[in-house]
């Protein structure tokens, strides 16, 4: 198992409205096309998993930590099929003006409202099937935009939705 580790940015707009930023990873590489959170492989030089998971959030996005507040910190949780054990940060942030994209790793940010992601439409199933999968499974996905959010994203952010809503963390 690799130790890997994400941030789970959340902000509040100016209207009030909280709001999830996301990443779509550029193509290429295990999760390529995929939308995800910030965040990647611990390095040697880090010194925890909340390290790793603000030098990958500084190195794709360009969010610097002077920016992230963290709110609460999860267990561990694998992927299913790419050998990852990734430790989640729920963290308040404060946008930067511009976001300041490595190419190579990531394609765009998502920046999606809680409300989006509560509407009955926004959530969906699917039976898919891919390449390192033995067989077609259904695998449950929030629609993002024109994106899907499945698997290891999805499996962190489907129960931090309700407690977000029940204001649990302020945000």
């Amino acid at each position: 198992m690799q130790d890997a580790a994400i941030l789970v940015p959340v902000y509040r707009s100016g209207d009030g409205q909280l709001h999830i930023v996301m990443v779509l990873r550029s193509d290429g590489g295990v999760h390529g096309g995929q939308v995800a959170f910030p965040g990647g492989k611990r390095d040697r030089c880090d010194l925890s998993m909340l390290e790793t998971a603000l030098r990958e959030a500084r190195e794709e996005v360009g969010l610097t930590s002077d920016r992230v507040e963290v709110l609460a910190h999860f267990p561990a949780i694998e992927t299913r099929t790419t050998g990852y054990r990734v430790y989640p940060f729920l963290a308040r942030i404060i946008p930067p003006v511009q976001w300041q994209l490595t190419k190579r790793e990531i394609a765009d940010i998502i920046d999606v409202s809680l409300n989006e992601l509560v509407r009955p439409d926004a959530h969906g199933q699917a039976i898919e099937r891919f390449s390192t999968w033995q067989k077609s499974a259904e695998v449950a996905f929030y629609r993002v935009g024109s994106h899907r959010l499945w698997g290891l994203s999805y499996r962190i952010l489907h129960p931090l939705i309700p407690r977000l809503i029940a204001g649990e963390w302020p945000v």
